[in-house]
């Protein structure tokens, strides 16, 4: 039999909140954290504007030696998953270290850190390359550093699926408390991408949008929608089996009951046009909750304000929800923080708990007119405040990789 799993932590570092209570007040106060790129010059580049992190000092949150031995991504990590375990009211001391585990991903690892030891090794030798340099910069150390930090010594993974990784690497974190893995699982994403091999990268796929005013740039489901806006930061989340919550007196966010994947097998950077491969992942989270479309009341959508996201996911919904589609009220946080790549499922997420915690659902900001065929609720103008039952957040990642998670208020009976 599976095992229950509650969520009973969260931490978060983004482009309008460096903690879990300043970010959700920005979410509340429909706060956009975007703006002219900061940390480069941007005169050749087309795109001038990204999500960026402010007032982020790694020092001021962490171990000063360890910061310096940390890509910008596991500081985030480290950061973000720090708060999640304080929140949590976890204590090592009374855990057995072996079934506390972490999944946290990130989408590319650190960009930077390439950069800038190819810039080295091209201008002054391969002698000059940072002897750290491939532990900061592959992925799966944003996971290392925080069982480190911690001292997790349980299921230690990470999930690489570009846009989707931060919901994968919470959704594999509950299937390893499900089947008994472990007891508790730190899981999520971590991203910082803000920089020229991101930017330009991303622009010659002309993914990105070229707009300047940052009320106008991302904005999902608007039929003006030109393409998304880089952001970076990081969502972690405590994962725990109900029982091991309950018996430690935790206090619980919500249920995780549902999680779905699928893969499009369509192309490497479109969802697949008749909304088939993102749709089946959602019917997979509601046939693993055993509950019908009609009682899903939110969905936080991928909604990245690309033309084809937004209007594939439109008929991914619309194929999951046959008829309930026109009553669920959807929305997509990256119209405040852009898009966090391999971090925006965990950051979402955490909104979405949050929301069924309050009953509030932000607007899609900065949206106005939607595109005609994108013509579901997508909370545009005001935010809604409604009692949230069931709750799903939606992640499609380059290379047809879609994952949903689905999550309920939760019930002590």
């Amino acid at each position: 039999m599976k095992r229950r799993v509650v969520i009973t932590g969260m931490g978060a570092i983004t482009p309008i909140g460096n903690n879990l209570e300043e970010f959700w007040a920005s979410i509340k106060e429909g706060k956009v954290g975007i703006g002219p790129i900061t940390q480069f010059d941007v005169s050749d580049y087309k795109v001038k504007i990204a999500a960026e992190v402010k007032d982020f000092v790694a020092k001021d949150k962490m171990d000063v030696r360890a910061a310096r031995r940390m890509a910008r991504f596991s500081q985030f990590a480290v950061v973000a998953a720090t708060e999640a375990f304080e929140d949590a009211g976890l204590d090592m001391n009374k855990e057995d270290p072996f079934r506390v585990g972490v999944i946290v991903g990130s989408g590319v690892g650190s960009l930077e850190t390439v950069e800038e030891n190819y810039t080295k090794i091209v201008e002054k030798g391969p002698s000059r390359c940072n002897p750290l340099m491939v532990p900061l910069m592959i992925s799966n150390m944003a996971a290392g550093n925080v069982a480190i930090a911690l001292g997790l010594r349980g299921k230690t993974t990470n999930v690489v699926t570009a846009c989707a990784t931060g919901t994968n690497c919470i959704g594999d974190a509950f299937r390893a408390i499900q089947y008994g893995d472990a007891d508790v699982m730190l899981a999520g994403g971590t991203e910082s991408s803000v920089c020229p091999t991101g930017i330009a990268g991303f622009a010659g796929l002309t993914a990105l949008s070229t707009e300047e005013d940052p009320m106008k740039a991302s904005i999902p489901f608007d039929k003006n929608r030109s393409g998304f806006v880089l952001g970076e930061g990081a969502g972690v989340v405590v994962l725990e089996e109900l029982e091991h919550a309950k018996a430690r007196g935790a206090k619980i966010y919500a249920e995780v009951v549902g999680y779905g994947c699928s893969g499009d097998a369509y192309h490497i950077t479109s969802p697949a046009e008749d909304g088939s491969g993102a749709g089946m992942a959602m019917i997979f989270a509601m046939n693993e909750a055993l509950i019908e479309p009609s009682q899903v009341q939110y969905i936080n959508a991928h909604g990245t304000s690309t033309h084809h996201n937004d209007l594939f996911e439109t008929r991914a919904i619309k194929y999951a929800f046959k008829d309930a589609a026109k009553d669920v009220v959807i929305n997509s946080t990256k119209s405040m923080i852009g898009h966090l790549l391999g971090a925006a499922g965990a950051v979402e997420l955490i909104v979405t708990a949050k929301a069924v915690e309050e009953g509030f659902i932000h607007q899609t900001v900065g949206t106005t007119e939607c595109d005609e065929e994108c013509d579901l609720n997508y909370a545009v103008g005001a935010p809604i405040k409604k009692d949230i039952e069931y709750a799903m957040s939606n992640s499609l990642g380059f290379g047809g990789h879609n994952a949903s998670l689905l999550i309920k208020k939760y019930n002590s009976q």
